[in-house]
């Protein structure tokens, strides 16, 4: 497997299976309505570990990023800017340099180093220790202290997504080699907690119940305002619902759609909608008959609403996928307007149950079959939308019988040679356009799908540095790809976040909560 594809490959599986994995039920931390100092916050998952190499979902990038940082951030709008880093550069097509701070402290007041960089990447770089950083870093040739406070990095190849590599959106958490050392194999853990260089530093870690921040002195960007923060881990949306009804709790992640108009209606509470770079789509594996014939997989296409799913199963919280690459993910490269025509030029199998059923009647199997199609118990809209294709199939003699499994379960059945058809669930931190269809399309891809065009084309993306040429590639490839039906693109996600108590967020973005975004909270008078 080329690394590319292994990044691509874990990405799925890990942050699919963190972002929303439930566990028992947690109650909510103590009340902080009224009080502008604390900030209680809800997620809709657990985690076990804080430490994000080692458990990669897009709720441990939330966490995690409170108190640690990489050597560059993503702003609002996705654009690189200084972190750790005060500053840095690409020398050539395969070498980048980063001058840290000078005022860069770790929590413990020690300075951070270039030689603490390092470690830290290397530490990414691990398989064993970083099961969920190791494939992005594989590309990198060397690591040197250039200068004082310089640190220049070579890659064997280019790499046109390495400088994002190096932020919290990518692989990279810079911690202390002096505290990793000392608590070798305690790191995310209740005993280690984690070494940082943001503004809250780890006090508190109870695995699948919660964990508290406290506000340092230390942090190049200055004191935080808020004293500290605590995250409870409370799975169940109703509990979650009544702890915010209650006042427990200021901030809550991934409110449920059909809950919307309930967490609205709380006294002081503002919820906010925001396209969270999230792909959802059909994936067919070709390997699996009768799904190697690209007529039943016309016959699937053509048989799903996708405009009666975004209005009705989200509530209109979502957008009809045109292609695999997100909007956002073009804006760089052609502006909003220009991504939203570039998007629309593609072919569309348009819901039509004439077209699918010519086209089963056209296949190998003109009678029908039977079929499954499972999802995770975390994506109740997709069990929803399920249930709608199995009801449309069904008039054209396509019997699909819909399941709900665990999310590992559903995991295991991406690509396993048995499933024809599944749903591709695909949450994207860098926001880059090739990211989703290189795992999509790329080397050992999850549906067998064979097109050396398409991969050619997408290998040259990946070193392309120009963004437009680079978009225009990605492009290609996915409409090159798009008659072939390996996948079919369903929906654009968004994600709903509640502020409570008078807190809010003025710069909503898919990209804030990646960032030390306690310290981006402003609350009402």
């Amino acid at each position: 497997m080329t690394r590319q594809s292994r990044r691509f490959a874990v990405t799925i599986a890990t942050l699919a299976a963190a972002a929303m994995a439930l566990s028992a039920c947690t109650p909510a931390g103590p009340s902080s309505s009224g009080d502008d100092t604390r900030l209680t916050v809800a997620l809709p998952g657990s985690l076990s570990n804080l430490y994000v190499g080692q458990e990669n979902g897009i709720l441990n990038y939330y966490v995690a990023s409170i108190a640690q940082e990489g050597l560059v951030a993503l702003d609002a709008e996705g654009q690189i800017q200084p972190a750790l880093a005060e500053s840095w550069e690409q020398v050539d097509e395969v070498t980048y340099r980063y001058t840290l701070r000078e005022n860069a402290t770790f929590h413990d007041g020690s300075p951070v180093t270039v030689d603490d960089v390092i470690f830290s990447i290397q530490q990414a770089q691990d398989p064993e220790l970083s099961p969920g950083f190791s494939f992005y870093l594989g590309g990198i040739a060397s690591m040197e202290e250039t200068a004082e406070r310089e640190l220049t990095i070579t890659l064997v190849e280019p790499d046109a997504t390495f400088a994002t590599l190096m932020s919290t959106v990518g692989a990279l958490y810079v911690t202390s080699r002096a505290y990793w050392e000392a608590n070798e194999g305690a790191i995310g853990t209740g005993a280690g907690l984690l070494m940082g260089t943001g503004p809250f530093q780890v006090t508190e870690f109870v695995p699948d119940s919660h964990v508290e921040f406290t506000a340092v002195d230390t942090w190049w960007g200055g004191v935080p305002d808020l004293e500290s923060v605590r995250i409870d881990f409370i799975p169940d949306e109703n509990t979650r619902l009544l702890a915010a009804q209650s006042g427990q709790i200021d901030v809550a992640f991934n409110v449920p759609f059909t809950q919307a108009t309930q967490w609205e209606s709380i006294s002081g509470a503002e919820v906010q909608f925001v396209n969270d770079l999230s792909y959802v789509g059909l994936l067919f594996d070709l390997s699996v008959a009768p799904f190697d014939d690209v007529k039943v997989r016309e016959a699937f296409a053509h048989a799903v609403d996708r405009e009666a799913i975004v209005s009705s199963v989200l509530g209109g919280h979502g957008e009809v996928a045109l292609a695999i690459p997100t909007p956002e993910s073009l804006f760089t490269a052609y502006g909003p307007d220009g991504a939203a025509a570039a998007l629309a030029e593609g072919e569309q199998f348009a819901f039509d149950l004439d077209a699918a059923a010519a086209a089963l009647a056209a296949s190998s199997v003109p009678e029908g079959f039977t079929t499954e199609l499972t999802y995770p118990a975390t994506g109740p809209e997709l069990g929803r939308s399920a249930l709608a294709l199995s009801a449309n199939l069904a008039e054209i003699g396509v019997t699909v019988n819909v399941r709900e499994v665990t999310i590992e379960e559903w995991l295991a059945t991406i690509g396993d040679g048995e499933h024809g058809v599944g749903y591709m669930w695909y949450f994207s931190t860098t926001g880059d356009p090739g990211e989703v269809i290189s795992y999509l399309y790329g080397p050992e891809n999850p549906s067998q799908y064979e097109n050396e065009t398409v991969r050619a084309l997408l290998a040259e993306a990946f070193i392309e540095s120009d963004p437009v040429r680079r978009a225009d590639l990605i492009l290609e490839a996915d409409n090159l790809a798009r008659p072939d039906l390996a996948s079919a693109p369903l929906w654009w996600g968004q994600s709903a976040t509640a502020y409570l108590n008078g807190w809010s967020l003025s710069t909503p973005s898919p990209f804030v909560f990646t960032n030390p975004w306690p310290t981006l909270l402003t609350k009402a008078d």
